[in-house]
């Protein structure tokens, strides 16, 4: 995509100006007659304005004939807070060499490092650079046609064009944290990240083998028809079940927009859900569930909704669909949320609830609590907001940091006395 060519003076007017109006200021000190200044000042300018006219003209044509293409260098996605490398290439025919200024038209999102980039092309051939970005906000962005700063041929003026194509490209979560699971997975160092895992024979719901009993075996597994077929004890032993469901509620109410980053590149709260999401999900496929999602507190009609499904490719088919979800404005419907979690899950299910619990909201969520648990098991998250723990740990300098650790300490029991009030599961 190209635009119409536009100009600004370049440096090489504004030092010819300035030496001539010293030169003329000297020789009217020297006794040089007014008009014969004013004379020469004005032939000065005329010339000056021709001069840069012709080089417009012919730099505009010179450069329209060099067909001047870019080409950028993307990845197919981005993660959030994951620099990246982007690669320029501009090409240009015919013979003359061109000295530019290349600044990429990048996002607002991406907090950009290394432009402008400064070029130097001959015609006819290409030239190559790169720029690093760091993606500051999930969510699509835009990379607009570049801006291209030309040098004229005579150094007079400076053509400003847009070069390049309009593309787009997703930001992601961070998936550094899945591969590093997965990397302990693999290598069985999953107690690592505080992981056991126990057998326990005879244990689950759905049937996998007889045997003979053994001392410890539960006398209510013992199959009497096997054990009066073969004359020996003979026990039914279970195994977990491998075909269980589990379905994320998210909230993304306003609530959710709490964000205690302290640098441009931090990560929200909102960010560390998904995070959480992620892993959540991986672990649930590794052991053969199904997983969904659902997300509430948001306007009408933009609630997201993923079915529960099984695959290596469920992961990126969920991220494909939460990827770009942000916190609203909204308030967040407990009840709302769990009547219609309700019609669409008729199995049971582990029902994840991640929010950002209050002391107000403690009696519609424990509300919705009770209609989830009439049929589901249910799991509440809640977001821990590292400013408050810093606040609270803070030395007591002064009165104002002594309020500051009583307020935080204050708000720390009032959420754990909600907590409390929170109805109890019956399992």
């Amino acid at each position: 995509m190209r635009r119409r060519l536009r100009v600004v003076p370049g440096r090489a007017p504004a030092a010819i100006l300035g030496v001539c109006a010293v030169a003329i200021l000297l020789a009217l000190v020297l006794g040089m007659p007014v008009t014969v200044a004013a004379r020469v000042s004005v032939v000065v300018v005329v010339a000056l304005v021709v001069a840069t006219l012709v080089d417009f003209l012919r730099s505009t044509r010179a450069w329209r004939a060099a067909s001047p293409q870019l080409a950028r260098g993307l990845p197919a996605a981005f993660a959030l807070g994951v620099r990246k490398q982007i690669q320029l290439e501009l090409q240009l025919e015919g013979d003359e060499t061109w000295v530019c200024e290349v600044h990429d038209a990048a996002d607002v999102t991406l907090a950009a490092e290394g432009l402008p980039l400064s070029l130097a092309v001959t015609g006819g051939g290409r030239v190559t650079a790169t720029y690093a970005v760091v993606p500051t906000r999930r969510g699509t962005m835009t990379f607009a046609a570049a801006d291209v700063r030309v040098r004229s041929r005579w150094g007079l003026c400076e053509l400003l064009e847009q070069v390049g194509e309009r593309e787009t490209r997703r930001v992601y979560p961070d998936f550094a944290q899945v591969a590093r699971y997965a990397w302990l997975a693999g290598d069985r160092r999953l107690q690592e990240i505080g992981i056991k895992t126990y057998q326990q024979r005879g244990q689950g719901t759905d049937f996998k083998q007889l045997s003979e009993y053994r001392v410890g075996d539960s006398v209510r597994h013992i199959d009497w028809r096997a054990t009066q077929r073969l004359g020996k004890p003979i026990v039914r032993h279970f195994q977990d079940e491998r075909d269980q469901c589990v379905r994320l509620l998210i909230d993304c109410g306003r609530r959710m927009r709490a964000d205690d980053r302290q640098e441009a590149r931090g990560r929200a709260h909102f960010d560390h859900v998904l995070n959480a999401v992620m892993l959540l999900t991986y672990v649930a496929l590794r052991q053969g569930d199904a997983v969904g999602a659902m997300t509430f507190g948001t306007p009408p009609g933009q609630a997201r909704s993923f079915e529960p499904a099984k695959g290596v490719g469920t992961l990126n088919a969920l991220m494909g669909q939460l990827y770009d979800v942000q916190p609203t404005l909204t308030h967040a419907d407990y009840v709302a949320a769990a009547q219609e979690l309700l019609r669409q899950q008729r199995k049971r299910a582990l029902i994840v609830i991640i929010t950002n619990f209050r002391d107000e909201a403690s009696t519609e969520l424990g509300y919705a609590l009770r209609l989830l648990r009439s049929r589901h098991l249910v799991l509440l998250a809640s977001l821990r907001e590292r400013i408050v723990s810093e606040m609270a740990s803070q030395p007591l300098a002064g009165e104002e940091a002594a309020i500051e650790v009583a307020s935080a300490h204050l708000y720390e029991q009032s959420t754990r006395d909600a907590f409390k009030r929170l109805p109890e599961p019956s399992w």
